[in-house]
């Protein structure tokens, strides 16, 4: 039977090989190490799971809800804005909930793309940065990923070889998966472009809050005027551990959140309002919960870099993010990111994420997530010591089982 439209212009789901692999692994009685998905396994913090449980005991709250967000969300939201970056925001018209940023990106797509559309996106990304627009009826022109001095040339050659003109320019900054992070400096030079060729940007900044090294990472509406072409996507799931909530945020651009905000409210009713009413409350805490969040996850960082250095597997320290951009090792790297990833599974019980499923510029890279605690992540640097000892004394006899089913 021939496949729908839109899904004959989805590729195949690369993670679904990888998680069928771990299942039945695990169905074998192997004990996966899951350093694929980026789930967070921290428990979201007590405080907010009271207020969850203190208003979903009025009954008034189960109710159909607010899709743009309850006001005390969004400002709430606001403020958080405010405080973190400077910048000002009216909740009432340039701030609206989301059910986490996957879904703001996505309908975001909806709203403003036309059958046709250019846009102009990182390769690697996230995947629904560009398969949200390509769902959508555009077209995708991949730019490298590294914020640096190369970036605004290849955003010119972008706009210079696309008909018609790009629509939009997607931003990831801390960058899943590579974990880049852009400077100020950066954001006001893509600005000052993006308003001289009449280009929308979209910013997506859910890792904002999980940095180690250095300074915070910057938002793009920092920049003076940018709120004058930029939208930008917040997640509550990793800054609170709170994944499975589906909350997010997209802020900005009044004209860009109003369509936005029409386009959801054909489709949803947001999220139910105890979930929202307990967001609120997280923002408005006093970023202890926060602190917390990025202190383990710069333990398990340095656990995991160390561990895996000693087992012969030299991986990037990343500045930010809840992951690590692994190049695959070398003796390895001809297979591409898929089938070394199988690899991982079956001799050494430990799951990765394909980089090709980023984008096929990711097909050197494997991305590591920092999701399990830190006895686990040495065992997985064990099994890996224990595999890399075992191919180099037999190199040609190492292929993934699954190339023989």
């Amino acid at each position: 039977m021939e496949e729908f439209h839109k899904v004959r212009r989805l590729p195949p789901y690369v993670f679904e090989q990888v998680n069928r692999l771990k299942a039945s692994a695990r169905s074998r009685g192997a004990d996966i190490i899951d350093l694929g998905m980026g789930n967070p396994d921290l428990p979201t913090p007590k405080a907010i799971v009271d207020k969850l449980c203190e208003v979903v005991r009025d009954p008034r709250t189960h109710r159909y809800s607010s899709s743009r967000g309850i006001p005390g969300l969004r400002r709430a939201q606001a403020a958080y804005y405010q405080r973190r970056f400077g910048v000002k925001l009216n909740p009432d018209t340039q701030v609206v909930a989301t059910l986490g940023s996957k879904e703001g990106f996505a309908n975001m797509a909806q709203a403003i793309t036309a059958p046709g559309d250019v846009i102009l996106c990182p390769n690697p990304t996230y995947p629904i940065h560009a398969f949200g627009f390509i769902m959508s009826g555009g077209v995708i022109r991949s730019l490298q990923v590294e914020p640096d001095d190369g970036f605004i040339p290849a955003v010119e050659r972008g706009i210079r070889h696309s008909i018609p003109k790009p629509l939009a320019l997607i931003l990831n900054y801390p960058s899943n998966p590579t974990a880049l992070v852009a400077s100020l400096d950066f954001y006001k030079d893509v600005v000052a472009f993006a308003k001289k060729n009449d280009i929308i940007i979209l910013s997506d900044l859910a890792y904002s809050e999980i940095y180690f090294d250095g300074n915070p990472p910057p938002s793009v509406l920092q920049v003076p005027g940018a709120i004058d072409v930029c939208v930008e996507f917040t997640s509550m799931s990793k800054t609170f551990s709170m994944p499975g909530w589906r909350m997010g945020f997209a802020v900005g651009n009044e004209r860009l959140i109003s369509a936005l905000t029409r386009v959801k409210s054909y489709l949803d009713y947001g999220a139910f309002t105890p979930i929202q009413v307990a967001a609120a409350h997280a923002l408005n805490g006093d970023g202890a919960d926060i602190a917390e969040v990025r202190e383990v996850y710069h333990k398990r960082r340095d656990v995991m870099v160390d561990s895996f250095s000693r087992a012969g597997w030299t991986i990037p320290a990343p500045a930010a993010s809840m992951f690590a951009w692994a190049p695959i090792p070398e003796q390895f790297r001809h297979l591409g990111s898929l089938e070394f990833s199988k690899l991982l599974i079956e001799h050494a019980d430990v799951a990765v994420a394909p980089g090709v499923g980023f984008g096929e510029h990711g097909d050197d890279f494997v991305r590591v997530a920092l999701v399990e605690n830190e006895h686990r992540i040495r065992q997985a640097a064990r099994n890996i010591k224990r595999f890399l000892a075992s191919t180099a004394k037999q190199p040609n006899n190492v292929v993934p089982l699954s190339a023989h089913r």
